[in-house]
């Protein structure tokens, strides 16, 4: 009767397992559907959003600061794709120079915060002890201090232009690449590699630049470019307020603050397109960067295949 039993658990458990499988696989298959998805179209996006920069100032013959007040607020047309200003500037131009100032400062601002956090938490991570101790402590006390007004006392202390807005930008947006440079590379002193090249003589300095660093650069790589929406959200909000960059200057942040009484009169035009030009392209990016994070971390992919 045992063994009548086990066999009967047996093969009902088997046909469990049978009827189960088909779920996991359908539940993997739509994960991996949603994710090429948004791969696809967060690539699209973006490689819209270089073309509208590289294409739309050459090909409309008009001048991004010329003022018509004969046309001003106008709604969107065949003309004008995007309405006119307050001053009855083209929209579309105004938008397109702007997106053009956010993404230079977004790039660069990223690359510069990058670098200074994966100089401060290789240090930290791989000289360890009291130096370790004192960058974290850093890292932390720059931490509790709010990011924008953080950037808006550094950004006082220059003249107004772009690239004082990259500084202000990348000297507040580092610490997160520093802490994870850190733990990976404490991650990675403990692998046998790392303790045979020490057994072989090596330096720190060479077991740190041919064997720590190569292996956090995908990391920071990937802090990087998830760096960039932030970096354009900060230099849109500090445009907002009136800092960093001169009146004249498009940018998204500057075009929204100054359509806010054509918004209460019901011109919704001069506040939607800055705001989709803000919004959208900070999306498609931060939307490629997760499914590249997704690809690296192989706890999440192995998630995303269940």
């Amino acid at each position: 009767m045992t063994s009548i039993s086990d066999a009967t658990s047996g093969t009902a458990a088997a046909e469990e397992a049978e009827e189960a499988e088909p779920v996991w696989r359908s539940r993997g298959t739509d994960r991996r559907s949603t994710r090429t998805i948004r791969v696809y179209t967060s690539a699209t996006l973006i490689v819209a959003t270089v073309l509208a920069v590289l294409l739309v100032p050459p090909a409309v013959q008009l001048d991004q600061q010329a003022i018509d007040l004969s046309a001003k607020l106008l709604p969107p047309s065949w003309e004008h794709p995007f309405g006119t200003d307050d001053v009855g500037r083209d929209l579309l131009l105004r938008c397109v120079h702007g997106l053009r100032v956010s993404l230079l400062v977004g790039v660069a601002a990223a690359l510069a915060a990058t670098v200074i956090g994966t100089a401060v938490g290789a240090c930290a991570g791989a000289l360890g002890g009291w130096v370790d101790r004192g960058v974290m402590r850093l890292v932390d006390t720059f931490s509790s201090v709010p990011h924008l007004l953080l950037g808006i006392f550094i950004i006082a202390m220059f003249r107004p232009g772009v690239w004082p807005v990259v500084i202000s930008v990348a000297l507040t947006h580092w610490l997160s690449t520093a802490r994870i440079v850190r733990a990976e590379i404490l991650s990675l002193r403990s692998r046998p590699y790392i303790d045979a090249a020490v057994s072989g003589g090596a330096s720190r300095w060479r077991v740190t630049v041919r064997h720590l660093l190569p292996g956090v650069l995908p990391q920071a790589a990937l802090a990087a470019v998830l760096m960039i929406p932030h970096a354009m959200w900060h230099e849109s909000a500090l445009s907002f307020l009136g800092l960093g960059l001169p009146t004249h200057t498009a940018s998204l942040g500057t075009l929204v603050q100054s359509a806010r009484g054509s918004l209460l009169a019901g011109q919704w035009w001069p506040t939607l397109f800055p705001g989709l030009f803000i919004i959208v392209p900070t999306l498609a990016i931060a939307g490629l960067a997760g499914a590249w994070r997704e690809r690296l971390n192989p706890r999440r992919r192995s998630e995303l295949m269940l």
